[in-house]
């Protein structure tokens, strides 16, 4: 690999691209009203997809980027239970019917740090508002280290299909530098548990460029969570921002690679993945060859959300709980981030939303270009979806970008078919970048994002 070619892109802060635009590009002009407006022009016959969050955890991760409050007591978690279903009866409303549901996603935060009984709850409030059936996806975030039987057989109760386990490392000076202490026997009971309450696949989350982590400790723990076979790995470099994160300051900035530790760490992963029989999976993902997400990649339907890479068609997703982002066929709107402004405007009867963006057909553009290379490392321009129009020459200085990654090898094209060199696969973002309108010289930053 070359390493100048690392040096010069590994360490530029680009958007993960779950979304496009990305969320810096909302304002305030997206309102309740809007809205309110957008919900109820969803199309009658597509089944939507849902997102809930929970915004609370029992302690800190020192590396974590997520919207989340710390509490030790429970009374902040019913009350917001009570405005989450609040909301979800709001949506119903506006939207006029219970809508046919694909796809229900649970993230956070912890969002098993319910009870048994408050989960249970809160599904019987979303099958009363919407269309869930058999046929329903229903993914779940969860901290092993709290995940009780009783838990576990609620999941299974409400119709988990497939459950998504935080393990990060489990080299324990990596734990201790992230304040997160999780021993493999914790995870495999968790694995195990899931297993018999129905969960189908099951994804690992691993994370590479943690303080004190190495190659060696890297490889080591992509090897103990292999040995336990979940269908599905996730694996994210981790982000230093504490100017964002002020929690993030408690670690040791010392402690952190450069951009060719982090390379080479991420790459050693996913060697380890790979000799283990997973599958390299778009960008950062990986699966079992009988795996839904390996057999999407097989027939380039991969899709990509705020969650990751997805089998997930639903062209919209409604978005719950403080902080959640929807994306509707007219754009995007996020609800308030702080808990207790949702909590209040949709305790009044109105919708939380605090930001978002009207897409504009330009935007729908460049949205499948990034999304195709994103999932595929290569986009076919004569294959783009009717109605499409592709803006000539308006990509402006952008394509300056990729002609001198074409001219380092990084991309090829054939025709009109742009792909992604096998050995700079890594650098996906990067290439998606220059399709990205909104992403100036000065959003090139470095920093050790992932």
């Amino acid at each position: 690999m070359n390493t100048e070619i690392i040096r010069r892109y590994g360490e530029s802060r680009l958007p993960r691209y779950t979304s496009y635009p990305t969320a810096p590009r909302f304002s305030p002009s997206i309102g309740a009203g809007t809205y309110r407006d957008w919900l109820a022009n969803i199309p009658k016959s597509e089944p939507v997809s849902l997102y809930l969050h929970v915004p609370f955890c029992r302690s800190m991760c020192w590396y974590c980027g997520c919207h989340t409050t710390i509490t030790q007591k429970d009374a902040p978690i019913l009350d917001y239970l009570t405005v989450l279903k609040q909301e979800i009866r709001l949506v119903a409303k506006a939207i006029g019917r219970r809508q046919d549901v694909s796809d229900i996603h649970f993230g956070g935060g912890t969002p098993t740090i319910m009870t048994p009984e408050e989960f249970l709850d809160l599904t019987t409030t979303l099958t009363a508002a919407f269309g869930i059936g058999g046929a329903t996806e229903l993914a779940v975030e969860i901290d092993p280290r709290t995940l009780s039987p009783e838990m576990s057989e609620a999941l299974g109760e409400a119709g988990m299909t497939r459950a998504s386990l935080g393990v990060q490392s489990f080299d324990p000076k990596v734990q201790k530098a992230i304040n997160r202490i999780q021993s493999a026997e914790q995870t495999a009971t968790a694995l195990s548990n899931l297993r018999r309450a129905g969960a189908r696949s099951v994804n690992f989350d691993l994370i590479y460029g943690l303080p004190h982590q190495t190659v060696d400790s890297a490889i080591e723990t992509a090897r103990m969570a292999a040995a336990m076979r979940p269908e599905r790995f996730a694996v994210f470099g981790y982000a230093h921002v504490p100017a964002f994160k002020k929690h993030q300051r408690l670690i040791d900035t010392a402690a952190l690679g450069d951009a060719h530790d982090r390379h080479a760490q991420a790459e050693a992963i996913a060697a380890t993945l790979c000799e283990a029989g997973y599958r390299r999976i778009g960008l950062d993902h990986f699966a079992l060859p009988e795996d839904q997400l390996s057999i999407a990649a097989d027939h380039r339907a991969l899709h990509r959300n705020f969650q990751g890479y997805t089998t997930d068609t639903a062209s919209t997703l409604i978005g719950f709980g403080s902080s959640a982002i929807g994306r509707l066929a007219e754009g995007y709107a996020q609800n308030d981030v702080a808990i207790g402004r949702y909590a209040s405007l949709i305790s009044s009867g109105n919708f939380a939303t605090s930001k978002g963006y009207r897409l504009t057909q330009e935007d729908r553009v460049r949205a499948w270009i990034i999304e195709r290379l994103m999932c595929d490392f290569q986009v076919d321009f004569t294959a783009k979806p009717d109605g499409f129009e592709l803006p000539e020459g308006s990509f402006g200085k952008a394509n300056l970008l990729l002609k001198t990654l074409s001219d380092e090898g990084i991309v090829t094209w054939r025709g009109d078919v742009l792909s992604v060199d096998t050995q700079h696969r890594f650098l996906v973002r990067t290439v998606a970048s220059c399709f990205d309108a909104y992403l100036g010289e000065a959003g090139r930053t470095h920093a050790t994002a992932a």
